[in-house]
């Protein structure tokens, strides 16, 4: 992993919102040491090669947090999506598989797929052409009623778990907790000065106490996080970025509820997304883990926006915790 190059005290987020917390979006700087590099004239000869209808269309590169892939917009109704590492590349299949099937489904809007490239002009991967969809990163976009918010992702994960699952994608990696035991315990305690170690602990505990998901096979968008979501008119109005979709543990998506709400919104969520308490603790479990990771991995220089919503989504997990050792 990265050196860390920045720390961070955890009592600068402690009542920190999330959009706050992103109070800006801004192009994340180079993240991994064998990204690939892309730009507006890459994108141009791209398109002049494989698309020539829509090689003199305005191109605008999109700001981004995103982690795995560049977006650029083109024209007024499209935007080109560049997976920027290898460990992304399965998802431009995958989105050009299912987005069209599931979308259907949904009461919110996702990303139609609308071309796919292939390598070439020095990029080396397959890419993507999607419709633009109008709207703003609920990272920093305002929400008018955050009850309201709640309500509607969880509506719209209730709806994903209808799906027919029939031979759906599995996920990368293993989805037991257990398996993330001893590299979670490593983090807190390597984070022990920015975070509070012991709530944290007693999380990670309670997460693995709780039983492992054993019921039908599910839907995951697996990562409903704020930047993923789009906001228009002040209500929740698409969710982006499914290259983590997956059949599994619907504990995966939880996560919105420790990211994007709190208090009364976060109850509500719960309540209508119908999550017992195993999932629940799984899924804060899960947030925990990946927050940790990621501020272990990125840092203030190379993704600031995912480092604030790091430590935003640790102090609301533990000051969950200690609201619920309180009793």
């Amino acid at each position: 992993m990265k050196a860390r190059k920045s720390k961070l005290s955890r009592q600068s987020f402690a009542s920190v919102s999330p959009t706050q917390a992103q109070s800006r979006i801004v192009t994340a700087a180079r993240m991994h040491a064998d990204e690939v590099e892309t730009n507006e004239p890459l994108v141009r000869r791209l398109l002049n090669a494989q698309f020539p209808a829509w090689a003199e269309l305005p191109i605008k590169r999109v700001e981004s947090a995103g982690t795995d892939n560049a977006l650029y917009r083109l024209g007024s109704n499209m935007v080109v999506r560049l997976p920027r590492i290898h460990w992304a590349v399965d998802a431009v299949e995958k989105e050009q598989r299912w987005l069209p099937l599931i979308s259907r489904h949904l009461p919110l809007a996702v990303p139609s797929p609308i071309a796919k490239g292939t390598a070439g002009e020095g990029y080396p991967w397959d890419w993507s052409i999607y419709s633009w969809l109008d709207g703003k990163s609920a990272a920093i976009a305002s929400i008018n009623d955050l009850k309201q918010a709640g309500v509607d992702i969880a509506g719209f994960i209730v709806a994903l778990r209808g799906i027919d699952p029939t031979d759906g994608p599995r996920p990368k990696r293993p989805s037991r907790l257990a398996m993330y035991d001893s590299v979670t315990r490593a983090a807190i305690s390597q984070l022990e000065n920015e975070i509070d170690g012991r709530l944290a602990r007693r999380v990670w505990d309670a997460a693995l106490e709780a039983h492992e998901w054993d019921g039908r096979p599910t839907w995951v968008h697996s990562d409903l996080d704020p930047g993923n979501v789009l906001i228009r008119s002040g209500r929740i109005s698409a969710v982006i970025d499914w290259g983590s979709l997956h059949i599994g543990d619907p504990a995966r998506d939880m996560k919105i509820a420790w990211s994007l709400l709190s208090g009364e919104s976060r109850d509500i969520f719960q309540d209508r997304v119908g999550a017992d308490d195993a999932t629940w603790a799984r899924g804060r479990g899960m947030v925990l883990a990946e927050a940790l990771q990621n501020l272990l991995y990125y840092n203030m220089h190379s993704n600031p926006v995912i480092v604030r919503m790091a430590y935003h989504k640790i102090s609301q997990l533990t000051v969950d915790q200690s609201d619920r050792d309180r009793g």
